[in-house]
């Protein structure tokens, strides 16, 4: 690679949402066990940053652990409550039975708000935390991000002159990521295929 002048691609600026004890942490419940046996039983959740040449955008999306798929999602110029409360909404309302589901994220100032753990728990889902600074609990929604950098946006970043025409591949590409990307985790199928099959083989048994 140094005789070609070939370089990998790495992360650049990271955001960080921990801010302290801002409000109230949740244990530790996933404790990277990331497997699931069935369709919203777990989610995980985390915002990433995007630096473009107009600005700073932030995705917060919510992904499956059970097929990988993400389940909703939200781009914003700015990684408000307001980012969340979307993301939840898009989630609830093609996912409304989710009691007993345990939402995972790290210790960011939005999973510590009051309002966020009111709408877990009136949806009847348990709330888990990662240790504060270890991202490594949360690997699985560290790993989409990374995918998702490397494969759309990494050394195209001059591509996204406005935040529509950012906004409009972020669409394509997780559309892409859902329903046509294969992955090993299932079974060499998309993250939705997987889904509609697992659900197909629980109604014929």
């Amino acid at each position: 690679m140094k005789k070609l002048d070939l370089k990998g691609r790495r992360p650049k600026e990271k955001y960080h949402s921990y801010k302290g004890d801002v409000g109230k942490t949740a244990e530790n419940i996933i404790n990277r066990d990331f497997t699931a046996t069935a369709p919203d039983e777990k989610w995980t959740t985390d915002v990433s940053q995007f630096n473009l040449p107009f600005g700073k955008c932030y995705l917060s999306p919510i992904l499956d652990m059970y097929s990988n798929e993400i389940i909703s999602y939200d781009l914003s110029l700015h990684p408000n409550y307001e980012q969340i409360t979307n993301m939840l909404d898009k989630a609830f309302r093609t996912h409304p039975n989710v009691k007993g589901l345990i939402f995972h994220s790290d210790q960011g100032w939005q999973y510590q708000m009051k309002n966020y753990h009111q709408t877990l728990q009136d949806k009847g889902i348990i709330q888990s935390m990662s240790r504060k600074g270890n991202c490594i609990d949360n690997c699985i929604m560290e790993t989409f991000f990374g995918r998702m950098k490397n494969e759309m946006f990494y050394g195209y970043e001059s591509q996204y002159e406005t935040f529509d025409q950012f906004s409009q591949a972020v669409d394509e590409y997780i559309a892409y990521y859902n329903n046509d990307r294969i992955q090993a985790k299932t079974k060499w199928m998309s993250p939705v295929k997987y889904r509609e099959t697992s659900i197909s083989n629980s109604v014929i048994v």
